[in-house]
């Protein structure tokens, strides 16, 4: 019986292999007509957080007590209501948008930053804010800078910015945290990290040794430094320590323009610091979660979640599609042998 499922399994996973690489082909060609378009989901949080009260409230309340709780709850919107239909313009709050921004080394989320302050930007008035909260730990300076600047068009267009930092904003993500009005972290959120790095492997003791030889040409004295292949001299390795340098002198730079006020000798030596350490060097300002940030917010305005989506081309759907195939199935075999 083992064996039959055995064999079993091995053909399916040979049927799903074909599969994948067929679907793959085509998706591939379908990838050339890939759509940029997307959509712009907004929620209200404030909703989000009433109906968590009530249902803590229906679930540890006296029956009785709460739906005399919910009565003067109807009651008062009701009201509340009525009053914004005599003066809306006087009855609006103020309002609080808020942007999730998840990082990685390519900041492969800016395409969708960038959506979502524009849209952002084009009902924002003076009294409104925007929060971003934020989980950067850098990567690509590029990327990065470009993920900055667009935190910056915020800040043009006198839209008061903070960004709260639950886990880490370091290096790029710093680079983005710094031009907040005000920056909160967690306790212990990861906060710094102003330095630059560049590290790769070399493998060519590795290729001389199989008889492998590499060969690199240029044009331009400084196209090409260090690479993984050739054997590196001292003085491409020089080349790549200026070019370092440059960055990190651009990268403290642009941290000093936002927070004038921090000793760049101190904190931009590349090290990093928990939340309530960073605040003692001015890194960040408060110490607080976005969550109770977000709470506190919730009393005195409207406060909006924005999120861009972009639709998914039609080999990422593929591809997605395959892998929980594929976890599918070795999940069931595993289960046959036991």
């Amino acid at each position: 019986m083992l064996e039959f499922l055995f064999n079993y399994g091995l053909f399916l996973l040979k049927a799903v292999t074909v599969l994948i690489v067929i679907l793959v082909i085509i998706a591939a060609a379908a990838a050339k007509k890939k759509s940029a378009s997307g959509e712009l989901k907004i929620s209200s949080l404030n909703k989000k957080f009433e109906h968590l009260k009530q249902a803590v409230q229906e679930a540890t309340l006296d029956k009785k007590l709460f739906k005399q709780e919910a009565k003067a709850k109807k009651k008062e919107e009701k009201q509340l209501k009525k009053d914004q239909k005599k003066d809306k313009a006087e009855q609006q709050k103020p309002r609080l948008f808020v942007v999730d921004f998840e990082g990685d080394i390519k900041a492969s989320s800016v395409p969708s930053l960038r959506e979502e302050i524009t849209a952002i930007l084009s009902a924002a008035e003076s009294d409104d804010e925007v929060l971003i909260t934020l989980n950067n730990s850098g990567g690509i300076v590029h990327e990065h800078g470009l993920a900055a600047s667009q935190l910056v068009r915020i800040k043009q267009a006198n839209i008061p910015l903070t960004v709260a930092v639950d886990k880490v904003a370091a290096s790029g993500g710093y680079m983005m945290a710094c031009v907040a009005d005000k920056i909160l972290a967690a306790p212990f959120a990861i906060v710094g990290s102003i330095g630059v790095v560049a590290q790769l492997p070399n493998f060519h003791r590795l290729l001389d040794k199989a008889g492998v030889d590499f060969e690199q040409h240029t044009a331009g004295e400084y196209k090409r430094n260090v690479t993984m292949f050739g054997k590196n001299t001292d003085k491409e390795r020089e080349q790549l320590k200026e070019q370092l340098e440059d960055i990190h002198d651009l990268f403290r730079g642009f941290v000093t323009d936002y927070r004038p006020s921090l000793d760049m000798k101190e904190v931009g030596t590349g090290q990093y610091w928990y939340g309530s350490r960073a605040k003692e060097l001015g890194l960040v300002d408060d110490i607080m979660t976005s969550d109770d940030y977000l709470a506190t917010a919730a009393n005195d305005k409207d406060i909006f979640q924005v999120k861009y989506e972009f639709e998914k081309t039609l080999m990422e759907k593929f591809s997605n599609g395959g892998a929980q195939l594929f976890d599918k199935i070795i999940e069931r075999l595993s289960r046959s042998d036991h």
